[in-house]
């Protein structure tokens, strides 16, 4: 008698060779309780990549949504998915947020890192204004007002960033945040509150762990201390925060539930932590093993096991936007006690039935601006910039009854969120996730590009869009 687990087909896709970058049947495989990518090309071999492990099951994890086709159109289809990428028609969602690479050049040489952007490159490139004015219209044009990153490579690095925010504003985009190891706005008193004047809503902020080490290994040198400077000055400048930690299995994966305490301590001015498991693109195109990957049931686990002194009650959610399979967020508010009440509905509540893919779209944007952007009470001296989550009136009133005021005051300033985003990269790229996806970076030409396709690389870095 066999001891091999059974297995089970879950469905049938489409993906790329690692080598090759050939178009290649896939199938999604359910074994021993993990579910596998599988894919084989005849000149480079077969592989076989875990995509989710654990609790809840891959097909439990699902938000149905009808499919919101662009209507404008920049890629014109030829040699098919995902080498057309424009978007096309084959796409079945909008633009949720779209990433303006402004620069190559960087001041950190990240081991990790999916833009690949040297320290010291050999030639700086950037856009002017004028061409970053034409790629705000056209995401205007194809998009609407949705959010929008400033990226490189290390934005910040450019003197006239407050003057490209500022455009971003005058072209309509209400929502804007910029992408940044925090270097400069630690080092720079004043220039938080400068970004901040030019109309910046958030900071997208590399927040790795709370210990140094993991700073060591994942970016070549201790940050900690960097980090907290940089929040303080936000703070200061009544900037929000979201602290973006990059998780590697083995290297931070167990400092998970220290990064939320942190957070949640320093609420108002951090406004959630989103979560991202290390993709194996850009600089980082090394082949992984199995244990090497991490994924969203993995997460999901690592915060309620590391964190359940936070919260009694997680509600941690499909999206409403992009493929169910890409991520997860849940909303909270930060109480006086320090602890975090869901705000966000159950699963079985909110994931009833086919919701419209285009009024999700609508729906993630207008959240994650209300979520992410910077407290009313945010900051003056003395005040929840440093951590006073006690700050604010009462919840409740004689008897336990909730005070409905102070509970809506206090849901404007100490609103939380915690997601996670699971990139793919070319060793689990699932076209048919691909096809649903709702974050898209700006190549040079003018097209929108998903993310996930326009970081891919082969196994020798070979990129698929990226610098073409």
């Amino acid at each position: 008698m066999s001891d091999a687990p059974t297995e089970r087909v879950i469905k049938r896709s489409e993906s790329l060779c690692p080598v090759c970058l050939k178009l290649l049947e896939a199938t999604l495989v359910e074994r021993g309780g993990e579910v596998f990518l599988e894919k084989s090309c005849g000149a480079h071999g077969s592989w076989s990549v875990p995509v989710w492990r654990g609790e809840p099951r891959y097909e439990d994890w699902t938000r149905p949504k009808s499919p919101a086709h662009p209507e404008v159109i920049y890629g014109r289809v030829e040699k098919g998915c995902p080498f057309d990428c424009g978007l096309c028609e084959a796409h079945r969602q909008y633009p949720c947020s779209v990433l303006l690479e402004i620069t190559n050049r960087c001041n950190l040489g990240c081991p990790v890192c999916f833009a690949d952007t040297p320290c010291e490159p050999v030639r700086a490139e950037e856009p002017d204004l004028q061409t970053i004015g034409w790629w705000y219209e056209r995401v205007m044009d194809a998009a609407g007002a949705c959010s929008i990153q400033l990226s490189g490579g290390e934005p910040t690095l450019r003197e006239d960033l407050p003057e490209i925010v500022a455009l971003g504003v005058k072209k309509g985009f209400s929502f804007i945040q910029v992408n940044t190891n925090g270097i400069l706005i630690a080092g720079r008193p004043g220039y938080a509150k400068m970004l901040r004047q030019a109309g910046l809503s958030t900071v997208f902020l590399q927040f790795d762990g709370t210990e140094d080490r993991i700073y060591t290994e994942l970016r070549g040198r201790p940050l900690l201390d960097v980090k907290m400077t940089a929040i303080d000055q936000c703070g200061a400048a009544g900037l929000g925060v979201i602290l973006v930690p990059t998780l590697a299995a083995g290297v931070n994966t167990g400092d998970i539930g220290s990064i939320l305490r942190l957070a949640v301590k320093l609420s108002p001015v951090v406004r959630g932590v989103h979560f991202q498991p290390l993709s194996y693109f850009g600089r980082y195109h090394v082949a992984p093993e199995p244990a090497g990957r991490f994924t969203l049931p993995e997460v999901i686990a690592a915060i309620t096991g590391q964190a359940g002194d936070l919260s009694d009650r997680w509600n941690l959610l499909p999206p409403g936007t992009e493929n169910d399979h890409c991520s997860f967020h849940g909303s909270f508010l930060v109480m006086p006690d320090g602890r975090l009440k869901a705000t966000s509905p159950s699963a079985d509540l909110c994931c009833r039935g086919r919701s419209d893919g285009r009024e999700g779209l609508l729906r993630t944007i207008s959240t994650v601006a209300r979520q992410w952007s910077p407290a009313s009470s945010c900051c003056p001296a003395g005040s929840p910039a440093k951590g006073d989550v006690d700050a604010g009136k009462p919840l409740f009133a004689e008897g336990d009854v909730i005070d409905l005021d102070a509970f809506l005051e206090r849901g404007r300033d100490f609103g939380f969120s915690i997601s996670c985003m699971a990139f793919q990269d070319v060793w689990n790229i699932d076209l048919d996730r691909l096809r649903d996806c709702c974050i898209s970076i700006m190549s040079r030409d003018g097209r929108l590009i998903p993310f996930c396709a326009y970081n891919l690389t082969s196994e020798t870095g070979q990129a698929l869009y990226r610098g073409r």
